[in-house]
């Protein structure tokens, strides 16, 4: 059975007579986004045709999943929330904290030692609060959640941008910061901006060299990094009830990219063999029992410029593989054409290590198509020229795997076998030279490939392609292989040709596994005592963030204005940081590191204006605090792109930065400010960005009447006594503003529960 069936079959009963009341009130067909959206509305929240992109709703999501990296900090706000119990099914999953350096077995057990006081803070939180806890080694979040918890119709958030990865199975799951997942578990509704629709119709049939995640990487080139902001991307179509559910999830999980708040796809057979293969028959005769209500009306899809904002085309037949990078996940190349592209950019061509699995791409049919191209290299008297490594992605999928013989596979080809973690994706990645910082490249199919992300070497040109063409380039050795059109010199100076890559979209043989890694909370665990050692480096008890003082803020430093791509990596970065993402204090000496500094073109070095004297970031600002002085950080176009980390608002929050401006400003980290209480704010004229100067103070003007749509002022006091005043506008709304006022939502929630 299921994990919680009987809240999937609740809600599942309320489907037809909610759907109803909405078609009702609009009056028109529904998208299957709709569908979700308004089934889920909170208790008390009215229908009403929510104007998409405008009204703030509030919701009530079925469930919450957090990572290790994230739910530190998460649970220590809801140890704050005074509730004894979590109000919705919730699962912690450790799988950011395990470092791939030499192979599974021997990384683990290192996790395991290094970071057992974390495990143990994670496992006693979750015991008491009635969290489902998955232990290290278990898997990758996404995977476990596609695997155990995802549901056609359902709503989840959780505390990592790639919770929309569960798309894949029809849901509505959208990526947050820890304050808003612990509202959830708090028993409060959910604020969510009603999200705009971008439609993307399949058609045709993937076929050979081409799959799913080549669907995503295109509509990445065509979308940008921030083209699906404020927006669900809903796809349908042939081509996408064709596709694996697994590849669905790839497709979801790479939305993410484009700043999308989450991708979904209707309910199909698809759907339904992956929730039997996977042991949830039960949800999967559920889900037949209303599967009209699980897709979008007729209507939607065969008129979908009505009923979408935006509608895209795809070809699945005419399509050809990608190749996106480096440096960013939206810059595309189809494989046909990165000869000419590698050459006119200047990139390096020789591959040095191929990666594949993640949470991307782990799933048995990527695994198992990736395997028939690694078995070439025997047969065909081949040797892999670039390293190669797998990360699986859950327990589940390794122990398959290697029961039906691809670990020895891919080892007789000389590749490593990572944990079941995050592991390079994320940078936790020992790679050897790394630090020498030489200009090189890399391949993956994971989803970033942000400066500096895998291995701490801002000169790795990192690509991202599908597993396929990842594992045929590294065999190649070479950027510019194109296996549809290239053969490759064999160990006998033949020239022999990889056969198209063939697999299985589920394992003949079913899944297996001996110990999946759950661990079941307390039935009662109001006698658990969880306890944080005051002089701990890991953990931290947080303190509540002061109340806004009801003046203007006067008299504030300019910290940085940042210049370019600013995303949370930039502005918290993770790798060996990520051991004190459950310590506020010790995680701030990272703040906005990675930020380029406009006034010298340099990270990590900001003119303290207290001393005129250049120092690290966060050092400038510890000493502004020190003084009483509030500051403010500027930033471009899209900031905070990337990971759902709080830490990137909660940093600066801490450390005494009371502002941050922007051109525009990525959903998640807008929110995360939003929750612990700072200012979001983004120019009214772009061309404003160049008044800022370095030695700059500034005010803000018009806090002591802040109210939704109303603009504020910046006084910008310059060095040399001239000043500039410009306008600034924010999204705040009537409960935003609280907020505000209150120091963060948290401590309204902490009134509430009379702590």
């Amino acid at each position: 059975m299921a994990y919680d069936i009987g809240m999937i079959q609740k809600l599942y009963s309320q489907f037809p007579t909610r759907i109803a009341a909405a078609r009702n009130v609009l009056n028109r067909p529904l998208t299957l986004t709709e569908k979700i959206l308004y089934t889920h509305l909170s208790e008390g929240v009215s229908v009403v045709d929510f104007a998409r992109g405008k009204d703030y709703v509030d919701f009530a999501p079925d469930r919450v999943a957090m990572q290790d990296a994230t739910a530190q900090m998460a649970l220590l706000q809801f140890m704050q929330a005074g509730r004894k119990q979590v109000a919705v099914p919730s699962t912690v999953h450790c799988d950011h904290l395990i470092n791939a350096k030499v192979e599974a077995n021997q990384d683990l057990a290192f996790a395991n030692q290094e970071s057992k006081e974390v495990y143990d803070f994670l496992a006693s939180v979750s015991n008491k609060y009635g969290i489902g806890f998955w232990k290290p080694g278990a898997g990758i979040i996404h995977q476990i959640v596609l695997e155990n918890y995802a549901f056609p119709g359902g709503m989840m958030i959780g505390t990592d941008s790639h919770t929309v990865n569960a798309g894949g199975l029809g849901m509505i799951a959208i990526g947050v910061g820890g304050a808003d997942a612990c509202d959830v578990m708090a028993g409060l509704p959910w604020e969510l901006k009603f999200p705009k629709l971008i439609g993307v119709k399949l058609t045709g049939k993937l076929s050979g060299w081409v799959s799913a995640k080549d669907v995503i990487l295109k509509v990445a080139g065509i979308l940008t990094v921030k083209g699906g902001t404020g927006a669900v991307v809903e796809y349908f179509g042939e081509g996408a009830t064709s596709m694996s559910c697994t590849g669905k999830g790839t497709i979801a999980n790479m939305g993410a990219e484009i700043g999308a708040t989450t991708t979904t796809f209707g309910y199909d057979v698809s759907m339904e063999r992956y929730l039997k293969a996977t042991g949830r028959a039960d949800v999967a005769e559920l889900a037949n029992g209303i599967k009209e209500h699980l897709t979008a009306d007729p209507e939607c899809y065969a008129n979908p410029e009505k009923y979408f904002d935006q509608v895209i085309e795809i070809n699945l037949s005419e399509l050809e593989p990608y190749i996106n990078g480096p440096f960013t996940p939206d810059l595309a190349t189809p494989i046909s054409k990165m000869k000419e592209v590698a050459a006119a950019n200047g990139w390096p061509t020789n591959i040095e290590v191929g990666l594949i699995g993640s949470c991307t791409n782990s799933s048995y049919e990527d695994i198992s198509r990736a395997v028939s191209l690694a078995k070439q290299v025997a047969s065909k008297n081949l040797k892999a020229k670039a390293e190669f490594t797998i990360t699986p992605g859950s327990e589940q999928i390794r122990y398959t795997i290697e029961r039906d013989g691809f670990i020895d596979i891919f080892h007789s080809i000389g590749a490593t076998v990572f944990a079941n973690a995050c592991g390079p994706c994320i940078g936790m990645w020992t790679r050897m030279g790394a630090e020498k910082k030489e200009k090189n490249s890399i391949i993956h199919s994971f989803n970033r490939n942000f400066a500096a992300r895998q291995d701490g070497n801002p000169n790795t040109h990192a690509f991202v392609a599908s597993p396929e063409i990842v594992t045929a380039i590294a065999i190649a050795g070479d950027l510019c292989f194109n296996p549809m059109t290239d053969t490759l010199t064999n160990e006998k100076g033949e020239q022999v040709k990889l056969d198209p890559p063939s697999g299985d979209e589920l394992p003949t043989k079913g899944f297996a596994v001996e110990d999946a890694g759950f661990q079941a909370p307390a039935a009662d665990g109001s006698g658990i005592n969880i306890l944080v050692s005051p002089t701990s480096s890991r953990l931290q008890l947080l303190d509540p963030f002061q109340a806004w003082e009801g003046t203007d803020l006067k008299g504030m430093k300019l910290l940085i204005k940042a210049k370019g791509k600013c995303t949370t990596d930039h502005i918290s970065m993770a790798g060996p940081w990520l051991k004190f993402r459950g310590h506020l204090d010790n995680i701030s000496n990272n703040m906005l590191i990675g930020a380029i500094n406009f006034a010298n073109e340099t990270a990590n070095k900001v003119k303290n204006q207290l001393t005129g004297m250049y120092d690290e970031v966060p050092k400038v600002q510890r000493a502004y605090k020190a003084a009483g002085i509030g500051s403010i950080v500027v930033g471009d176009e899209n900031y905070g792109e990337g990971s759902s980390r709080e830490h990137a608002a909660m940093e600066p929050r801490h450390l005494g930065v009371r502002a941050v401006l922007t051109k525009s400003f990525a959903r998640i980290h807008e929110t995360n400010l939003k929750k612990q209480g700072m200012l979001a704010l983004t120019f009214v004229n772009k061309e404003d960005y160049n008044k800022i100067q370095e030695d700059d103070n500034i005010d803000i003007i018009g806090l002591t009447s802040f109210a939704p749509g109303k603009n504020l002022q910046l006084s910008l006091h310059h060095a040399d006594g001239s000043k500039d005043t410009i306008e600034v506008a924010h999204t705040y709304n009537d409960q935003q503003i609280e907020w505000f006022k209150a120091g963060g939502a948290l401590n309204i929630i902490r009134k509430q529960a009379g702590v």
